[in-house]
């Protein structure tokens, strides 16, 4: 969630421009930031009874956080070798660095779970997804390939099996809130809810981290390469979506799911298009043949890492064309894009502070969301005129020069 992920810091005014390649990717992260927020913010159902799904709902539910989790692993594949992964010690020193990021932001996500807020905190899932994903850093693309397609097929399958036990479990494996501190004294029951039956299962949410590997270790600032990715990634997003609706509603599986008693609620028509957490998905495998917004299924995964693929194609593109003009024309969402841990804490630390209360006089969803995106997006390009790092990206990257430190031999 760092740029430091993506590439190298950005010069500082005077000392160059920054690579078309920051720029796309720290763009795609900015709109990632902005679709996040506008999940928190915004409805994304309609009122009652009907629980119509919003314009909100059905663009950013579920797609911003996977964009957020690609992104990861493009930036692990950037700074890991690029095209060629590091080998021997060069490995073993970024898989530090690595590994002191996770735990910033593991510190980052652990104190906002603290907070009383309505939104679900993905940085302890991210912290740890960054932490599984150590074992794939030096493999070379056609084995990450071949690792990322198994993980998409297999890994919904394994959540499926094992989800059940853990639900049952007296008391349920289940946190039921965001990871706080205080969810340390119990680390089974916190292990499987990061792992399985949490708003963010790490099990099926490897395989975005992988995919942005599969990404990262392409040459990103060739044309065809960022119109591969954009073309495959609207074929694939747009199949797998096909695919999860014709299952639900041509095929019977809606029928079969509306009669099991864990999906009371909302209608079952709506969260199928906008959101399923809050549904055990056991008793029936028929949940595996959705592509509904956080099911965790395979065709789930290959919608929105294929969703992914595209805005990062597409933005890399325009960091092309921004390139040829002379002009960031992408400011407006890499500069927040360069800083989303910093502002994305900000973010939940505001929200925290209207939870359960009445906005303030003359204040809208909507209002509320425009302020904080405009406050983002100043903040962030102010940020990269200034050629700085946001705070918590400047701790991230220390950390990580930290744990990829390693002693000149003597000799």
């Amino acid at each position: 969630m760092t740029s430091q992920e993506t590439a190298p810091p950005r010069k500082a005014p005077g000392q160059g421009t920054a690579t078309p390649r920051l720029i796309g990717v720290d763009a795609a992260r900015g709109a990632a930031l902005l679709g996040m927020m506008a999940t928190h913010l915004m409805p994304t159902f309609g009122p009652a009874p009907q629980w119509e799904p919003t314009m909100v709902g059905l663009v950013f539910s579920g797609r911003s956080a996977a964009l957020f989790a690609v992104l990861a692993g493009i930036g692990l594949a950037l700074t890991t070798g690029k095209q060629q992964p590091r080998s021997g010690a060069e490995l073993w020193s970024a898989r530090g660095g690595v590994a002191m990021r996770a735990l910033v932001i593991a510190v980052v996500g652990l104190t906002l779970g603290g907070l009383d807020v309505n939104v679900a905190v993905i940085l302890v899932h991210y912290a740890v997804l960054f932490l599984c994903i150590l074992p794939f850093l030096g493999l070379q693309l056609k084995a990450l390939c071949f690792w990322a397609a198994g993980w998409i097929v297999g890994s919904p399958v394994l959540a499926y099996l094992i989800r059940p036990m853990l639900l049952d479990a007296e008391p349920p494996l289940q946190l039921g809130h965001n990871p706080g501190w205080e969810d340390l004294e119990s680390p089974g029951r916190l292990l499987a809810d990061l792992f399985f039956t949490g708003y963010y299962p790490v099990c099926q949410w490897i395989s975005y981290l992988l995919v942005g590997l599969v990404i990262g270790r392409l040459a990103l600032t060739t044309a065809k390469v960022q119109l591969m990715l954009l073309t495959c990634g609207i074929v694939a997003a747009s199949v797998a979506k096909v695919l999860g609706t014709l299952a639900m509603e041509a095929w019977g599986g809606r029928a079969a799911l509306s009669v099991l008693p864990g999906t009371r609620g909302y209608p079952l028509e709506s969260m199928l298009q906008v959101n399923l957490t809050g549904l055990q998905q056991v008793d029936s495998w028929w949940w595996l043949a959705t592509a509904s917004p956080h099911a965790g299924t395979t065709l789930d995964l290959v919608h929105t890492s294929g969703v992914a693929a595209a805005v990062v194609g597409f933005f890399l593109l325009l960091g092309r064309v921004s390139e040829r003009v002379g002009v960031n024309v992408l400011i407006l969402l890499s500069g927040p894009g360069a800083m989303t841990l910093s502002l994305y804490s900000a973010h939940v630390w505001v929200v925290s502070s209207f939870t359960n209360q009445p906005l303030p006089a003359g204040w809208t969803d909507e209002g509320m969301y425009w302020a904080q995106a405009l406050c983002a997006i100043s903040i962030g390009v102010c940020f990269a005129v200034l050629g700085r790092r946001g705070p918590l990206e400047w701790v991230a990257h220390l950390a990580s020069r930290l744990g990829s430190y390693r002693p000149a031999a003597v000799g």
